[in-house]
């Protein structure tokens, strides 16, 4: 089952179940969107209400989180494009909700950043209130799963000594999530697919499989001494590919449409252009 949260004919934020390509309204949208509890999960596969297709609506990002956490360095494949070691435990940064926008709208790239670059991200959604989890607990955690475009800003990122990542990946618009938040039932955390193209050019091509930390193991980190809330979000870090480590660097521009494809999620897609 998928959750989406899209935008009423007057305007309203609501939630709808996606069946193929068809909206099954599921009523008003509070304003934390869908947080993917048991209960939500249970009232959406029993929604009835009008039906739209999905292509003639707007989607608007589907969870409003409290926090988003994201994983750095996180896939081998992207530690060794990056020639940095593989790290002993998470590398951990945050970024401002303030990023966030849905399916169909537009990542504008500041008129200070010179290198944007793409990472596409499978990501969780925390369906229950957890505080130091183990394994086991970590998966019940999970509400769900969704894509997620980590826009990175590789200037702002970068130039100083301690690294902005927080900075440099929260600029407005650089936090794309969604279409759907799709419902754990069937799915291998272990074996997600995550696929980026860039204007129809394939950049990233992998699975949950390259993880260095498996998402139950991020949960266990990360809860340790912070609690997380139903409808944080995990951004579980980005697969080799990215521009920023191709030779030569392949950066955001102009009218490129880029593209997430996660495995039982569906696809993430967003055009680019530059502040005016």
């Amino acid at each position: 089952m998928k959750a989406v949260r899209y935008a009423g004919s007057d305007g309203e934020a609501r939630i709808g179940r996606l069946d193929g390509d068809t909206i099954i309204d599921a009523g008003p949208a509070g304003p934390e969107g869908f947080v993917p509890s048991d209960a939500a999960w249970a009232a959406l596969g029993n929604a009835s209400g009008d039906q739209h297709a999905a292509g003639e609506m707007t989607l608007l990002h589907p969870v409003v989180p409290r926090e988003i956490l994201a994983i750095g360095l996180n896939y081998r494949s992207h530690a060794e494009e990056s020639e940095l070691a593989i790290p002993a435990v998470p590398v951990v940064f945050a970024k401002f909700p303030s990023s966030l926008i849905g399916h169909g709208q537009d990542i504008v790239i500041p008129r200070e950043e010179t290198r944007p670059d793409f990472e596409g991200e499978l990501a969780v959604v925390i369906g229950r209130r957890t505080y130091r989890a183990d394994l086991a607990s970590a998966r019940a955690a999970i509400g769900g799963i969704t894509a997620m475009h980590d826009v990175s800003g590789r200037r702002a990122q970068l130039e100083t000594p301690l690294r902005q990542f927080t900075l440099g990946k929260s600029f407005d618009t650089f936090s794309p999530l969604g279409p759907s938040i799709a419902e754990l039932d069937g799915i291998d955390l272990a074996d997600i697919t995550v696929r980026t193209t860039v204007s129809g050019e394939v950049m990233q091509d992998a699975s949950t499989a390259d993880l260095i930390f498996s998402i139950e193991e991020l949960v266990v980190y990360l809860s340790a001494g912070t609690t997380l809330e139903p409808g944080d979000v995990i951004a579980t870090g980005t697969p080799g590919g990215v521009g920023d480590s191709r030779k030569p660097p392949r950066y955001l521009r102009e009218g490129d449409v880029v593209e997430i494809e996660v495995g039982g999620v569906g696809t993430l897609r967003n055009s680019v252009r530059d502040e005016a």
